[in-house]
C-alpha cells in the first residue's frame, strides 16, 4: 500500500510482529529497519502475563481514564509515553518534511495519538484492526494535524 510513496526512513518496534509488517516494504525500498526498544508494545500486567481478555479490556479502558493507572507489572499511559514520545519527536525532527514509516503495536500507537491530541483513547483503540495503518500529518510546530486510516480490508 506504501510503495508508491517516497519514504525516508522505516522504523520498528523490535518485537518480531512489528519488524515483519514493515519488512516487505522495507526491502522493496532498499532501506534499513531501524529498530526502537522506545516503541515496543506496553505491557498491561507484565508481558509474560496473560489477563482474560474482559480483565484485559477493563484494565486498558481504566488506564485512558486515568493515565497514571496501571496493574502490577504493567505500564501506565504516562509512563509509556514518557518512554515513547522522545523517540517519536526525535524521528518528526529528523525527517521533518519527510515521510517515515513505524512498525508498532495498537496500544502503544494509540498511546502515542493520545499524546498529541486526547480524543484517541480507549474507543479509538478498539476500533482499530490487526494489521492497520494510518498517516499522521504533523505540523512545523510538531502539532498533529491529521489522523487518516488508510488500511483497507480490500487492499490488505
Amino acid at each position: 500500500m506504501l510503495k508508491d510513496i517516497d519514504i525516508a526512513a522505516i522504523v520498528s518496534s523490535p518485537y518480531t510482529r512489528a519488524i515483519q509488517t514493515v519488512q516487505g516494504l522495507a526491502t522493496y525500498k532498499a532501506l534499513i529497519i531501524k529498530e526502537y526498544e522506545t516503541l515496543k508494545e506496553r505491557p498491561i500486567k507484565g508481558l509474560e502475563y496473560r489477563l482474560p481478555e474482559q480483565e484485559l479490556l477493563m484494565a486498558i479502558e481504566q488506564s485512558f481514564n486515568n493515565k497514571a493507572f496501571c496493574l502490577e507489572g504493567g505500564e501506565s499511559i504516562l509512563q509509556a509515553q514518557r518512554r515513547a514520545i522522545p523517540t517519536i519527536l526525535q524521528l518528526i525532527k529528523e525527517n521533518k518534511g519527510k515521510n517515515i514509516v513505524i512498525g508498532t503495536h495498537g496500544n502503544i500507537m494509540t498511546i502515542i495519538i493520545n499524546y498529541f491530541d486526547k480524543r484517541y483513547g480507549y474507543d479509538f483503540w478498539k476500533s482499530t484492526s490487526k494489521p492497520d495503518i494510518y498517516r499522521l500529518t504533523f505540523d512545523d510546530n510538531n502539532s498533529l494535524t491529521e489522523v487518516e486510516r488508510i488500511w483497507s480490508e480490500m487492499e490488505g
